[in-house]
């Protein structure tokens, strides 16, 4: 594989926003040596600023903070269901109003927090979407019907989708190339943290204080989070980055994403490898509480435990991809993450805990090192419209969500078998998505 020597000579500025501790590095020229593989990769070439952003822990501890209230709201009233049931006689269905009216609103709503985060900044986009979260919080813990929670928990989705698609789009604005991928795994740990958790601390909540309590966990984080993330960062979107977007162009922006392969190729094998994870989180009450017979007590300590398999995985990914190469490693990831759905496929309908924690460590190693490099890959060229490009990939990993789960309740097939089948195929899909991505971004450079 011959290399190509590039000679640039890097000479920048960059907008310091409150919070974040910047190096200031001379002017220089900077000889980089890139393969066929390290420049497919684009996103991790070191392509810094004269004056490069430090990932300090308080910027991990507010990105994390962000995305992980948002996937902590979504599941962790789980467990308050057979209560909440009671309290208001609603039947298992309509109780699933309360996921799929979140997971519709959210979806839908990211495409416009995004590109008027674009116009206007991160930070009102941010404040204002946390508070109508809490705003939705207060709803839905007084409410005195069932009717009423579920309109608490539509306020709730619209003001936390922005904590969410700001959180990627933050994370572009201050950085890029390795250390772009390193804030974004280091995210991505919390983000896989709050389902595996969230679900134990909803139900030491139910069973203590009662199910409202969880809506007062929540609002309280919510508050903790916008007061730290206002004194703590600011704003990471200056005014002189913003473009005076209209409904026209953004439609027209994100038409463009949309046919653009370097964007559009590896959202979608993220988002299908992401849709794996929700759909086991779907399974789980049939497999681990019916099936193997845990507890909810149970069932919630092991979510918890598997959250050290995406922990390894997460710290292992950037340093794997200064080695190798992030494009290899991420189908590496993909390619692992199959090979657990379909083992869990393959293997029996009613497994024990021991062989069902096999393909998901399996499963979950794979999308720990596959999730932040594709990401980092997938939003790296899209700087200027951070924003636009966070709010489509979130909305294809939210759609993609909805979908496996749906298709997890209505398939006429055992609890293990339907999740095998899912994530072996939307895993298979994904890194040939990928794998497509690498090829196009190869093409288009020896075009070039």
């Amino acid at each position: 594989m011959k290399s190509i020597r590039h000679t640039s000579h890097i000479v920048a500025s960059a907008i310091q926003p409150a919070g974040v501790e910047r190096i200031p590095t001379p002017v220089i020229a900077v000889e980089v040596t890139m393969s066929t593989e390290s420049t497919s990769a684009g996103i991790m070439a070191k392509s810094h600023s004269s004056e490069s952003p430090r990932l300090s822990g308080k910027i991990v501890a507010l990105l994390a903070g962000l995305s992980a209230i948002s996937i902590l709201s979504t599941n962790i009233i789980l467990p308050a269901f057979p209560d909440i049931g009671e309290q208001f006689g609603a039947s298992a269905r309509e109780l699933g109003l309360t996921l799929s009216s979140f997971f519709i609103t959210f979806s839908l709503a990211q495409l416009v927090v995004g590109p008027l985060s674009d116009r206007y900044g991160r930070k009102k986009l941010v404040l204002g979407g946390l508070s109508l979260f809490i705003v939705g919080t207060v709803v839905g813990g007084l409410a005195g019907s069932f009717e009423t929670l579920i309109v608490g928990r539509v306020i709730q989705a619209l003001g936390i989708c922005a904590a969410a698609v700001l959180a990627r789009a933050i994370a572009r604005d201050l950085f890029d190339g390795e250390t772009l991928a390193r804030a974004l795994s280091l995210t991505m740990i919390a983000t896989a943290a709050a389902p595996g958790f969230s679900p134990l601390v909803g139900s030491v909540l139910t069973i203590t204080l009662g199910w409202r309590a969880i809506f007062i966990l929540v609002g309280l984080a919510a508050f903790v989070i916008a007061v730290f993330y206002a004194h703590g960062l600011g704003e990471t979107h200056p005014a002189e980055r913003r473009a005076p977007n209209s409904i026209s162009s953004v439609i027209v922006a994100y038409g463009k994403l949309i046919v653009d392969g370097k964007f559009i190729l590896p959202a979608l094998s993220m988002s299908l490898l992401m849709s794996g994870l929700f759909a086991s989180f779907g399974a789980a009450p049939a497999i681990l509480m019916s099936g193997i017979g845990l507890s909810s007590l149970q069932a919630g300590l092991y979510f918890a435990s598997t959250v050290f398999v995406v922990f390894g995985a997460g710290m292992a990914a950037p340093r794997l991809a200064r080695r190798y190469g992030p494009r290899r490693i991420a189908s590496a990831g993909l390619a692992t993450a199959l090979a657990g759905g379909c083992l869990l496929l393959l293997g029996p309908e009613s497994p024990s805990l021991s062989g069902y924690t096999l393909s998901m460590i399996i499963f979950l190693w794979g999308m720990g090192l596959a999730n932040p490099l594709g990401t980092a890959i997938t939003m790296g060229p899209f700087g200027k419209e951070a924003g636009l490009a966070s709010a489509l990939l979130g909305f294809l990993t939210m759609g993609m969500a909805a979908l496996t789960t749906w298709l997890g309740s209505v398939l006429p097939f055992p609890a293990v078998t339907t999740l095998g089948g899912i994530q072996a195929t939307a895993c298979l899909i994904a890194l040939i998505l990928f794998r497509c991505s690498s090829l196009a971004g190869s093409n288009t450079r020896s075009k070039a």
